[in-house]
């Protein structure tokens, strides 16, 4: 084995169940909202990730990606929606990449919790930009898309 094979700075693993959850501040969320692991790679990467629980009825605010989000659906059935888009079911393995500048949110649905991975990168250090609480009215409005 040569040196290089056991310098720290090759690969980081990070346990699970090593980070603690935190809850969805209130300023982000409507609902009951965990966040179970959240990391930031080290620079010059721009890249974090993290792994957001939702109870029925949680999701996010409105909000913007200056460099977009790529989510995961790992658990349960949720809904997003881009403003002015209808409001789209999403499941386990579905892929949803939420694009540049577009405001949009994605929870759980009214009656079933939703778990996901987002993935997104930071512009000048930041990630997002939060916005207003989607209103009930706004979350049950329309009819729901299925494909």
């Amino acid at each position: 084995m040569s040196e290089s094979d056991n310098r720290s700075d090759d690969m980081q693993v990070i346990r699970a169940g090593s980070t603690p959850a935190i809850a969805g501040p209130a300023e982000w969320f409507t609902g009951t909202v965990r966040i179970d692991k959240i990391f930031n790679a080290p620079e010059p990467s721009r890249l974090g990730l993290a792994v957001v629980n939702f109870e029925p009825g949680a999701r996010t605010n409105w909000h913007t990606h200056p460099l977009g989000q790529t989510l995961l659906v790992t658990d349960g059935v949720g809904w997003t929606q881009c403003e002015g888009g209808p409001r789209t079911e999403i499941r386990p393995g579905d892929v949803i990449y939420c694009n540049c500048g577009r405001r949009h949110w994605h929870g759980a649905t009214d009656t079933t919790a939703m778990q996901h991975v987002a993935v997104q990168e930071a512009l000048d250090g930041s990630p997002v930009t939060w916005m207003e609480p989607v209103s009930d009215e706004d979350y049950l409005a329309g009819p729901i898309k299925k494909d």
